[in-house]
């Protein structure tokens, strides 16, 4: 082949293109998984507290998407969805549009979180075209981050990944996130900057705002900033007033990791359009969708030619993401998740009560299954958290990915109270190290 077996030609993630698998700061090879546990090459365990990337709901190796994945793969494979269907997609673009509730009418399925963003920032883009005007600019939350692809990128600029591609965004304008955290007695003023920042950009930007996207309640890659109900209240309030379109990117915080179904369910108006990714389908394929309300369908309707909607991927709707989806869903409603989730809310909200003291530990904060603080002076995300923490996280078994000086934990919901307290009192442990 060229290349020794052993070469590792990979280029990681938000790396440079040197080789980063034997990296100080990174997990050693896994080669299985089994519940919240990954396993390396010398057979030692890692507790999954991250659930892989934020897409794992029900834990690795599951037994009820390990059968969905079997018999579909049995069934039908792939099909070109340019012109063909099949049962599962169209199922389960029924059962997100029950989910979700409101008057959404249609889905579009693509392949992640980037590329479902991407759908709606283009979808309300041409929307205004078809509609007779030609509205060029968004607006979007200090601190968001929506992805990689340009159009995702460009609302996402605020967040510090993007600075050599400056010249190739879209013209974005950026307002403040009204972050807070337990015990914070700023929150009401820092939400009325907020507001009146957003109110003098909805005035100035007029009728050339195309749209408007949020991470509602949880900035994710930002550093787990969390906002009041409140604030996503007065906001969603403003913009329905305003009369712009609305995006929730929800790969997140949907199927429960807010404690609710969706994030949008907090409050009364909902969104244009919802972007779903990684927990689609409980981490074990690639699958997104982009929700759309009837009011932007409806600019679609009969439309031929460039005015339909020019844009399609590969593996859109493909059926082994769709039939494991489906058993996802099916896993969520069962009373032991609903269960779980309870279960692990109340656990994080104890252990943050207790890490509250710790005198480097800072501006503790929980929204659902989400529970995030930050640890020692302040540092941006690209210089990282304290010398040796991940690594000493790694050696203590657990699988954390700080987000600048955010420490989180977001496991599957299949933990079981032993492991989630076992993983915060080893947790405390490497704390009371650098302390």
């Amino acid at each position: 082949m060229g290349r020794s077996e052993d070469k590792d030609a990979i280029w990681y993630p938000y790396s440079s293109a040197e080789n980063l698998a034997g990296g100080d700061d990174v997990l050693p090879q896994i080669v299985r998984a089994q519940g919240i546990w990954l396993w390396d090459a010398q057979d030692r365990g890692y507790m999954d507290l991250i659930a892989s990337w934020w897409v794992n709901l029900h834990g690795h190796g599951h037994p009820r998407l390990l059968a969905a994945l079997q018999e579909q793969s049995q069934r039908l494979g792939h099909i070109a969805l340019a012109g063909a269907t099949h049962e599962g997609a169209r199922r389960l673009a029924a059962r997100l549009i029950d989910a979700l509730g409101g008057d959404f009418s249609r889905v579009f399925f693509s392949d992640n979180g980037s590329t479902a963003v991407e759908v709606a920032l283009k979808l309300a883009w041409q929307y205004w075209r078809q509609r007779g005007k030609k509205r060029k600019r968004f607006i979007a939350f200090k601190g968001n981050y929506h992805g990689d692809t340009l159009a995702a990128m460009s609302v996402g600029f605020s967040c510090g990944f993007y600075e050599p591609f400056a010249d190739m965004v879209l013209p974005t304008d950026f307002v403040p996130f009204a972050a807070t955290w337990h015990g914070d007695n700023q929150d009401a003023d820092k939400q009325a900057r907020a507001l009146r920042a957003l109110d003098e950009q909805l005035e100035r930007g007029g009728d050339d705002i195309a749209a408007v996207i949020i991470e509602p309640l949880v900035q994710g890659a930002g550093g787990m900033r969390m906002s009041s109900v409140a604030f996503l209240q007065a906001v969603m309030e403003r913009l329905r007033e305003h009369g712009t379109l609305v995006i929730f990117d929800e790969v997140l915080t949907g199927f429960y990791r807010t404690g609710k179904l969706f994030a949008c369910d907090y409050v009364t108006h909902k969104p244009d359009m919802v972007c779903l990714a990684k927990g689609l389908t409980g981490g074990m394929m690639p699958l997104a969708a982009t929700v759309v309300g009837a009011k932007v369908t409806q600019a679609f309707d009969g439309r031929s030619g460039a005015e339909r909607f020019m844009h399609g991927h590969t593996y859109t709707a493909h059926p082994l993401g769709c039939a494991v989806a489906h058993a996802s869903l099916d896993l969520l409603q069962e009373p032991t998740t609903q269960a779980r989730i309870t279960s692990i809310e109340a656990l994080h909200a104890t252990w943050l009560r207790r890490l509250a003291h710790h005198p480097r530990v800072h501006r503790c904060r929980q929204r659902g299954v989400i529970a995030a603080f930050d640890y020692g002076a302040d540092k941006s995300y690209h210089e990282g958290i304290v010398d040796g923490m991940r690594r000493r996280c790694i050696d203590a078994g657990l699988w954390l990915r700080p987000l600048g000086s955010t420490m989180y934990m977001l496991p599957p919901y299949c933990i079981s109270d032993d492991e989630l307290n076992e993983a915060w009192l080893r947790l405390q442990n490497v704390l009371e190290e650098f302390a």
